[in-house]
Order: C-alpha cells, then structure tokens, then sequence
C-alpha cells in the first residue's frame, strides 16, 4: 500500500481508492478537519491488548487517548478499538471531518475495498467499525509506515505498562 493513500470511508463515498467530495482532502479550505494517528498493540500476539491515539483539532488544540482494554486479543482487533475509540472522542469535540492515518493496512483494506478478504472472526467489529464512520460528514483512512506513527505506538504501549513506552513529546503542526 502506497504511503498515505487516501482512501475515502465517509457514508458519501465509495470503496474506492480516490477521494469522493465531502471527503475532507477536497473539502473547502475553510472545512475543519481533525488528524487523527492511531494504533493498537497486542502483547504477546494475541494477548493483552492497548490502544493508542493523538488527535489534533483543527485549530491545533492536540488531545491522547492511552488506553488498556482490559481484554485479550490480537494486533488487528486492537486496531480497531483504536480507530473506535478515537471516533468517540471525534462525536464529544463535536468533529464532522477527519484523517485518520493507521500504520495497520489490514485495518486500511477491511474499511476500504470494496470486496476485502474477510477476517471472518472480527467481521462483526469491522461492520462496527464502518457504522461508527458514518456518523461524521467526512473520513478518509490513511495508510502511513509504522515509523511515522510513533506518536500512537508509544500510547498504546504505556497503556500496557511496558519499559520504556513513554510516549515521546507531542509535535503538533500548526497551520499559518
């Protein structure tokens, strides 16, 4: 999967891997949008599971979510509760557009294609997944390496209480 793919999950669009309108890449410049990393970890594989989320507000205000979910499971169910529990925060900041960028391509294909290869045990928490995107006016999933969300590991992993998992400060770009 190329480097930030934009892949478009909002109710108005398609499966498809361009952006529709009312996507927040082509929405107006004057349409608030949030960033959103997320990312879920899984220790051992399957095994407890944390999540970990940064979330920056249009206008640069920057809200973690650090998360154990006192349950076990693998990687890719913790991916998930990552992409849910970063859109709940989205419905109480009152937020209608975002980009989402997860370092999980299988989180990525399951939203996105059209037809994905199911994953027949987490199938009903995708399909939760895919109804709590369509409460917000416009989403796109971003597929970014691992390396450049940092930010969200290193929640996740302080959520399981490991050494050295101290997320590291905060770099929050600011608009002009």
């Amino acid at each position: 999967m190329p480097e930030t793919a934009a892949i478009p999950v909002s109710p108005a669009s398609s499966a498809s891997t361009s952006t529709s309108a009312g996507s927040p890449d082509s929405a107006a410049p004057s349409t608030p949008c949030w960033t959103v990393h997320i990312d879920g970890s899984a220790l051992p594989n399957p095994g407890r599971m944390a999540l970990g989320a940064v979330l920056v507000s249009p206008a640069g205000a920057c809200h973690t979510v650090s998360q154990d979910t006192h349950r076990t499971g693998c990687n890719n169910e913790a991916e998930v509760l990552a992409l849910l529990a970063a859109l709940a925060v989205l419905r109480t900041q009152q937020a209608q557009h975002a980009r989402v960028y997860s370092d999980s391509s299988i989180l990525v294909e399951q939203l996105t294609l059209a037809k994905p290869k199911p994953v027949v045990r987490l199938t009903p928490l995708y399909d939760q997944a895919r109804a709590a995107v369509r409460q917000f006016a416009g989403v796109t999933l971003h597929w970014v390496p691992r390396h450049r969300n940092q930010q969200a590991d290193a929640l996740a992993r302080a959520a399981l209480q490991l050494p050295g998992a101290v997320p590291a400060p905060l770099a929050v770009k600011r608009k002009p």
